[in-house]
């Protein structure tokens, strides 16, 4: 079964930025972030979503 989140560090090692880049997108509404307890994460969705309209343009 395919994970439903992950956290900032597995985002930016998917994606081949950095931690910082990946906070910046959340800020901006381009990733979806989820609390659960102290931790942050990422819906797969969301950075699925990101990855195809990033290679669309």
């Amino acid at each position: 079964m395919e994970p439903l989140a992950l956290s900032i560090n597995e985002t930016a090692k998917a994606l081949g930025v950095g931690r910082s880049s990946v906070y910046g997108l959340i800020k901006s509404g381009g990733l979806v972030a989820i609390k659960i307890g102290r931790r942050t994460l990422l819906t797969t969705e969301s950075i699925k979503k990101l990855a195809q309209t990033r290679t669309a343009l």
